[in-house]
Parts: structure tokens; sequence; C-alpha cells
């Protein structure tokens, strides 16, 4: 089975309703594909932390899963709460993922800085919240795009640690 296998998961109410096109969920798919990396389940589900949780568990024990990327629900909004359900499933935090995105997203607008990107480990799958803007899933993928093939082999135990 090839262990470069990743989820997409749009938190977005317009997406989930099927009124608006999911532009930033086609881009972190394509950019998935482009890294190296086979999309086996992708999905839009409404601003609801119980439901984006569900997915994001369902995923962390889909044993063809080792990477999910969601997009969306990071803002300071009422209904963004993406990260929340994230730490709802996820066992690790890896909170230097995050703060690399919101470092480099800074580079380019000041508003990154209200932007609540989580990241972690749930079992064998790697979690990280990108933005929901095409503009900004671009920006963070550029930066983590590096280390994730190493981090999947990492929490996969397909690598030793500082190899």
């Amino acid at each position: 089975m090839d262990r470069y296998t990743a989820a997409v998961l749009t938190a977005s109410d317009g997406v989930a309703a099927g009124t608006r096109q999911d532009k930033s969920g086609d881009t972190l798919q394509r950019l998935l594909e482009e890294a190296g990396f086979t999309v086996v389940e992708r999905t839009a589900v409404a601003d609801d932390q119980a439901r984006l949780a569900a997915v994001l568990g369902r995923w962390a024990g889909d044993a063809r899963i080792h990477l999910v990327l969601t997009t969306g629900g990071t803002g300071a909004g009422p209904r963004d709460v993406t990260p929340e359900a994230t730490r709802q499933v996820i066992d690790k935090e890896l909170p230097g993922v995050a703060e690399a995105m919101r470092s480099e997203s800074l580079r380019h607008t000041p508003f990154a800085m209200t932007s609540r990107q989580a990241a972690g480990i749930a079992g064998d799958t790697v979690i990280i919240n990108l933005p929901g803007s095409e503009k900004a899933v671009r920006e963070c993928f550029a930066v983590i795009r590096p280390v994730l093939r190493h981090l999947v082999d990492l929490v996969c135990g397909h690598t030793a640690h500082g190899a």
C-alpha cells in the first residue's frame, strides 16, 4: 500500500450546501498530488465542530490515510471551529507546523495573525489545518511541503527519528 496517501477536508457552510465552489479544496488536492500524495478521500462539511471532528476521527482510524489536510474554518469568526475539532481528535500537537505557516503568511498579510491553524498526530495520521482561501492554501502548503513525506514516515514508523 502507498504510504503517501492523503485526505482533504473542506470546512465551509457554502461548499457543504453546494452554493459555493470548493476552490481551496481543489487547490489543496492538486498540490498534494504534485507532491506525490494520492488523495483517497475528500469531502466538504459545514462549519460544525462535532461534524468536523467525526470526519477527522473516522479518517484518522482509516488505515489508508496517513495525512489529512483541512482548508477553512481557521479564522476568528464564530463558526470557525476547525482547530477545535482537530484538537478533539489528535493525540499530540505539532505546534511548529502551524507556527511556520503563520510566520510565512505574515510576510503577505497582517491578517495572518488572526489565523488559528492547528496541527497534530492522531494515531498514525497527521492532521494539518490550512486557511480557506486559495492564495493562503498555496502559501501555507509551500511551507509544509518539504516536511510532509518525512513527517508521514516518522508517524508511521518508517524512519528513525533524526534520519
